[in-house]
């Protein structure tokens, strides 16, 4: 996976909140409005981290009627989870003696 996309998903995990959504739309997809009760969050503030995590490439949407529905994108998790596979096989190379 690319380093950059990798640093992008990463950010946007930094924040709690954000691994809050992530963590209930483990569960499933949910409703908009099943999050901002969920969360406690005003639908304004929770539709920013939404977008960020949307941006990220780490959830999708679908519009049915008036309602949104948001869902984990198992193939960004998937791909993270191999990137970071990648640093922990490097990991455990020993550097080269020094001169």
């Amino acid at each position: 996976m690319a380093p950059d996309l990798a640093r992008q998903r990463l950010k946007a995990l930094a924040e709690p909140i954000r691994l809050q959504l992530l963590e209930a739309l483990g569960r499933g997809e949910r409703c908009v409005c099943e999050l901002t009760e969920e969360l406690g969050l005003a639908q304004s503030k929770l539709s920013f981290h939404l977008k960020v995590l949307k941006e990220a490439g780490l959830i999708s949407a679908r519009e049915d009627g008036r309602w949104v529905y948001y869902r984990l994108e198992p193939a960004a998790l998937e791909h993270l989870r191999a990137w970071l596979g990648e640093l922990a096989a490097g990991c455990t190379t020993l550097a080269a003696p020094c001169c």
